[in-house]
């Protein structure tokens, strides 16, 4: 018999990738380069996928940190920003980030760990059911329950986050589900529309805008681009109209664009909400007038003849709402400016009279007192404190026109607010549904992301300490950036309200608190003490330049006079 060689031996077919680790192929297609992190058993294939991935995890300290940086990355960069927890506790610990994200139209993608398919609904160790937890704030729960979906679940997580008004959305991975091989490709981006303006609307606006002698535009909501700031900003300066911009949303129209007057909701001038109910057009570019802006629901919520208020925003819910709506456009911001750029306004009245009245008392507000820098004709304060106003004084003078500032919630973030100049777009981040501990995980997520940008976080000495342990995570990762902490022993707004109801009997709000320069210096950050206002000037340049030239996280304790609440 002729010999004949033995047929090729064909290859072994390549192991399927596993779900866990076509969730992280999926999240690269998504253009995540970075991923906030508290690791748990209950997810460890795709902290295994994540290995040698390109995508970076920062690994933090409490899961609450690691969502608020996921939350403040979705408001800094409008793409959703993804936390990691585990089930249970570290779902729980999370949850105030989801809140916050819902609240303030950020769009997040938290994945949470959860116990095996087979142990669920059997009070196995920390099971929990996530669309229970979550379901009522948040755009979508979605739970993992067959590999070959990992791909298409993420794409559908991204698409539900971003769209629409954005929003928090909860993956559950099953830690057994996440092991089993997925075959299938991966689910490519799904588009995201930003809306149209239809010729009839943009006719009609410019007929309200001719019509108009006192028109006034309000700033705010998400999906904001630096390109359709830009617009909204020559659209506004270009016609001498006035615009003022929504709470904690102050960076769409530059602090000192002769258009901008000021910044509704708590800490405002009268002036501002008097000229919001005397407008005659109201032209809501983002947002809508919500609770805090319309001083719960009292600003502008009659209807009066010879008023109207027109919405530009891509949410066709309108959620928050509150007050007379003329006509709703259902357009994003980038899709809205862009036709706003060419409205032929040829006609109408002269608004210069209007807007230099409404820009200078936005001046004369945000404007520091006289010797502030030194502390001369400010009100006298204890022995061994400083003032507030002095600090920030210092720290103004000295910054770049692209600062990037983060808050929480607390009366200390009234001074922020007021003096700290926001000119680009993005450069404020904060939280519209009053949550603390904001301000740290936000200032490391603004570093990472821009490091070449000074990002500046304003805490309380209570709002700080809620995440003040995750400057132990900066300093692993090389997030550079100033912390001022206002310690004036107690939760101060509680205080105010306190005092204003209960006066006299100070109860469950005054507080002990630690050195925080020495809290710094122990994670390895630059720490300085203020405890009268000659030490500002110092203590701040030096900060800075711990935080500009070492690359240094940097904390200025400011010790205040408990008398002295607000600006």
């Amino acid at each position: 018999m002729p010999l004949t060689s033995p047929a090729p031996a064909r290859p072994a077919p390549a192991p399927a990738r596993s779900a866990g680790h076509a969730i992280v192929e999926s999240l690269a297609l998504h253009g995540v380069r970075r991923v906030f992190a508290v690791p748990g058993e209950s997810y460890l294939d795709v902290l295994d996928g994540l290995h040698g991935s390109g995508i970076t995890t920062v690994v933090c300290r409490h899961e609450g940190g690691a969502a608020y940086m996921a939350e403040a990355h979705g408001k800094f960069t409008g793409e959703p920003g993804v936390a990691l927890v585990t089930r249970g506790p570290g779902a729980a610990n999370a949850y105030v980030a989801v809140h916050a994200a819902w609240q303030d139209a950020t769009p997040l993608v938290l994945f949470v760990g959860l116990v095996p398919s087979g142990h669920r609904d059997r009070e196995a160790f920390q099971d929990f059911d996530p669309r229970a937890w979550f379901g009522t704030q948040v755009k979508r729960v979605l739970v993992l329950d067959q590999p070959d979906r990992a791909s298409e679940i993420v794409a559908e997580a991204f698409f539900a986050a971003r769209s629409g008004r954005p929003g928090p959305v909860v993956v559950g991975l099953p830690e057994d589900v996440i092991t089993r091989p997925a075959a299938a490709p991966l689910h490519p981006v799904l588009p995201v529309t930003d809306g149209g303006v239809a010729p009839a609307e943009l006719a009609e606006l410019a007929s309200l805008f001719r019509a108009a002698k006192r028109p006034l535009i309000l700033a705010g909501g998400p999906r904001w681009t630096p390109a359709a700031a830009a617009r909204l900003t020559a659209f506004a300066e270009r016609h001498a109209i006035p615009v003022a911009q929504d709470w904690r949303a102050s960076d769409r129209v530059p602090f000192d664009s002769p258009s901008y007057i000021g910044q509704l909701g708590y800490g405002r001038p009268d002036s501002l909400a008097d000229r919001v109910e005397a407008a005659d057009l109201l032209l809501c570019v983002g947002g809508v007038l919500t609770d805090v802006p319309s001083d719960g629901y009292t600003l502008r919520q009659t209807a009066r003849p010879g008023a109207t208020t027109v919405v530009a925003s891509v949410d066709a819910s309108l959620r928050g709402r509150g007050g007379e709506l003329t006509r709703h456009i259902l357009a994003a911001p980038e899709t809205f400016t862009e036709a706003l750029a060419g409205l032929d306004l040829t006609g109408h009245a002269d608004w210069s009279g209007w807007t230099a009245e409404g820009r200078a008392e936005q001046a004369a507000h945000s404007s520091f007192p006289a010797g502030a820098r030194t502390g001369e004709g400010l009100p006298p304060t204890a022995r061994g404190t400083a003032h507030m106003t002095t600090v920030t004084a210092e720290l103004t003078a000295r910054l770049p026109r692209d600062a990037v500032y983060t808050f929480g919630a607390g009366n200390h973030c009234i001074w922020a607010q007021r003096y700290l100049p926001t000119r680009v777009y993005p450069s404020q981040l904060s939280m519209r549904n009053g949550s603390m501990g904001y301000s740290v995980p936000a200032a490391l997520a603004a570093s990472l992301e821009s490091p070449d940008r000074l990002v500046v976080a304003v805490a309380g000495d209570g709002e700080f300490l809620m995440n003040g342990q995750e400057i132990a995570t900066a300093v692993q990762y090389g997030a550079a950036f100033l912390v001022i902490v206002m310690d004036n022993r107690q939760y101060g707004t509680i205080r105010d309200h306190q005092e204003r109801h209960y006066p006299g009997r100070v109860s469950g709000t005054q507080l002990d608190n630690p050195d925080f320069a020495a809290y710094a210096r122990a994670f390895g950050a630059h720490g300085e003490t203020v405890t009268s206002d000659a030490d500002a000037a110092g203590a701040v340049e030096r900060a800075l330049k711990a935080v500009r030239q070492d690359r240094r996280p940097a904390i200025v304790h400011v010790v205040v006079d408990q008398a002295i609440t607000l600006p």
